[in-house]
Order: C-alpha cells, then sequence, then structure tokens
C-alpha cells in the first residue's frame, strides 16, 4: 500500500508573469527581489528511498513517481550545464528521495565531472549501501559526502527509520572516509523522548573519527503532517544537551551563506559547568559541531540555494507550494536561452522566507507544503 500526496500545481507557461525589473540575460545569475544570488543548486535524481524516516515518510511509503517522470541522465546533465555556464551555479548537491538506488548514478557523476572538472559535486545519502559505492563514487568524480544518521543504537535507529540497516549505515560512513569523500559530513535529526539524549554520545563518536555532525531541527516537511513547534528539539536545547560533556565557542570562519552554524568543541572538564579542560585557551578544540536552526533562527535572509526536483520542477524555497516546470520546457524542444529564462524568471519569484513574503513557521498563515522532504530533495 502507498500514500499518494496532493503535490503544487507547477506553472506550465513558458514566460511566468514577472516584473520587467528582473535583471535580464545569463550574466546576470539567478537573482531574486530580495537581493539574493542562488549559487548552490540541490538536485534530486529520485524520490525513491529506501528507509521509511518518521520525520520524513509514512510507514507504508509514497507513490513513486514513474521512470518516465524522472530526469534521465542526459536531461541531468544538460539542467546542471546551463546551471554552472549561465546562471553562476558554483556547487552542485545530488539529493533524492535516495541517490544511491539510482542504477545510473556513477554515469552520472561521471558526466558531470567531465563537463565540470572544478565544480564541487557533494551528495547527501542515507548510507544505505555505501559501503560498497564510496571508492566508485569517488573514482567517477564525487567530491564529498552528507550521511544521516540519526542514532549509533539498532534498536533506535530501528524505530526512527523503520528500518534494520544500522551497521550498513555505520559501514558506509567508514568507506567513505577511506574512499576520500571528505570531509564526511554526518546530519542527524534529534526527536524528543526517542533519540535526543543521544546528542553527546554521537557527537563525541563523530569527533573521535574525524567526522562533521550536524544536527537539524526537525521542519514541517514530514508526509504525516504530524510536526509541531511544540515537540520539535529547537537549536537551543541542542546546544544544552551537548553542554552536558561539552564546550561550545563560536567558530570563527565565516559562515559564508551555510546553513548550518559552527561550533568548536572542547571537551568540559570534569564537575566544571563553565570552561573546558585545561581552559579554552590551552584546550585545543576537539573539532566543530553544526546546527541548522531553520525553524527558530532562519537564514533565509543570506540562502543561496535553487531546488531542482527529481522530476524537472523548480522549487525556488525549500518551503514553496509553487513550481515551475523546467523538464517539460526541456522536453518540448526548448533551446538553453529558453530554460535559462524559466529558471531566472521562478527564481525571481522566490520568497522572502518559509514560503511566504515574511519569516515564521509560527506565523498563522504558514502552510506546509504539500510534498515530504523525500519528494522533494533537501
Amino acid at each position: 500500500m502507498s500514500i499518494q500526496l496532493g503535490m503544487p500545481q507547477p506553472r506550465e507557461d513558458a514566460g511566468l508573469s514577472v516584473p520587467a525589473s528582473r535583471p535580464a540575460g545569463k550574466g546576470a545569475g539567478l537573482v531574486d527581489r530580495h537581493g539574493r544570488r542562488a549559487t548552490d543548486l540541490r538536485l534530486s535524481l529520485t524520490d525513491k528511498c529506501n528507509l521509511r524516516c518518521t520525520y520524513c515518510m509514512p510507514a507504508e511509503g509514497l507513490e513513486w513517481l514513474s521512470k518516465q517522470a524522472v530526469m534521465s541522465a542526459s536531461e541531468i546533465v544538460r539542467i546542471v550545464r546551463i546551471g554552472v555556464e549561465r546562471l553562476g551555479v558554483r556547487e552542485l548537491r545530488l539529493t533524492g528521495g535516495e541517490p544511491l538506488v539510482r542504477h545510473d548514478l556513477l554515469g552520472i557523476i561521471s558526466e558531470l565531472r567531465r563537463n565540470h572538472p572544478q565544480l564541487p559535486i557533494s551528495m547527501t545519502t542515507n548510507g544505505v549501501g555505501l559501503a560498497k559505492k564510496a571508492a566508485p563514487l569517488k573514482a567517477a568524480g564525487l567530491t564529498r559526502i552528507n550521511v544521516s544518521l540519526d542514532s549509533l543504537h539498532e534498536e533506535t535507529f530501528t524505530k526512527l527509520t523503520r528500518r534494520p540497516f544500522l551497521n550498513q549505515v555505520m559501514a558506509g560512513v567508514d568507506a567513505a572516509w577511506a574512499a576520500g569523500l571528505g570531509p564526511v559530513k554526518l546530519n542527524a535529526v534529534l526527536m524528543r523522548g526517542i533519540n535526543d539524549a543521544e546528542a553527546p554520545s554521537l557527537l563525541a563518536w563523530a569527533l573521535e573519527r574525524g567526522y562533521e555532525l550536524r544536527f537539524i531541527e526537525q521542519m514541517p516537511l514530514d508526509a504525516d503532517h504530524g510536526w509541531t513547534r511544540h515537540n520539535m528539539i529547537t537549536a537551543a536545547e541542542i546546544c544544552t544537551l551537548l553542554s552536558t560533556d561539552f564546550v561550545l565557542t563560536p567558530d570563527p570562519r565565516a559562515r559564508d551563506g551555510a546553513p548550518a552554524e559552527r561550533f568548536e568543541v572542547r571537551r568540559r572538564a570534569v564537575g566544571s559547568t563553565t570552561s573546558p579542560a585545561g581552559g579554552q585557551d590551552v584546550c585545543p578544540a576537539l573539532g566543530t559541531v553544526g546546527i541548522i536552526a531553520s525553524v527558530t533562527e532562519p537564514f533565509c535572509s543570506d540562502c543561496r540555494r535553487t531546488r531542482i526536483t527529481a522530476e524537472g520542477k523548480i522549487m525556488s524555497c525549500l518551503f514553496s507550494r509553487e513550481e515551475f516546470d523546467l523538464l517539460g520546457l526541456l522536453r518540448s524542444g526548448a533551446t538553453d536561452d529558453d530554460l535559462t529564462r524559466r529558471w531566472q524568471d521562478a527564481m525571481w519569484l522566490k520568497p522572502r522566507a518559509h514560503g511566504m513574503d515574511h519569516v515564521g513557521l509560527d506565523a498563522p498563515d504558514f502552510v506546509q507544503p504539500d510534498r515530504s522532504m523525500s519528494a522533494i530533495g533537501g
């Protein structure tokens, strides 16, 4: 059994209704009305996933897109080329669903690397099957990898993902490191009463192995629409949980549009409530931890992301309820100029924040998107 969610209605018109004030020409890049410029492309390769994480997908799964509806390898390559050569894309993140389930993944990455030798190409994965594919991914041209890992305990992992694959994921993380896909970044979502108490031990484990852990506030992008602000573990709570074992100080490096606020991590002295072991000035940092506070401390004003879903729809904002069809235009025989204009028009209409023209997931007019994260591509 599967569930079909209602999808936002994509705009099909070739010429979107945008003000004449939008900067024209490929040199203008992907700018919006609020002065932001998108240079980071998140491109989904598939909506399919082999986990059923409670904060993303129903236990029954979703009704997957047909093969014909999903972008082909050549279509992906063309869209990325337009983004890089015409629109100023400087980073590419391949997402899903779960990108490892695409049989032609290595071929896609190899072609992207041939076309763009200097382009950073990363990928977000749940890590299932990564142990066997990490080295081939590196050889194909993948730069680095992000792996979702919410728990180190098998029972908790299975409760969160509804699949008993923890050992596979941990083997995949280690294989990615060994293959040179570093820095290996780990993404963790804390769920109240389920894995929140694990935060310090998860960080300690990551630091010991040289991985970069990032905690992400749970966002209202679950297919069950069960998200509530009250149940979400906030960034402030995450810092409090970590403070039992560690002292966090702001990372001096510039954030530079990154979604995660980074902190240097030092071990807290036994019995101390204020300082790390040995004193901050003489105790070197063990590493860093990132906290992505999309809900409580949104960073929308410096957002540099543009998203393409697996079926080739432009989503200017993760919370947009409006999409713009790029793949349909491409398949109709459109030129690169046509596709460039469509992408620019869509991004010009990007909302200020959270799918609206004001910030606030707590706002009374906020409406949760119909799509779940797996159907959007993070």
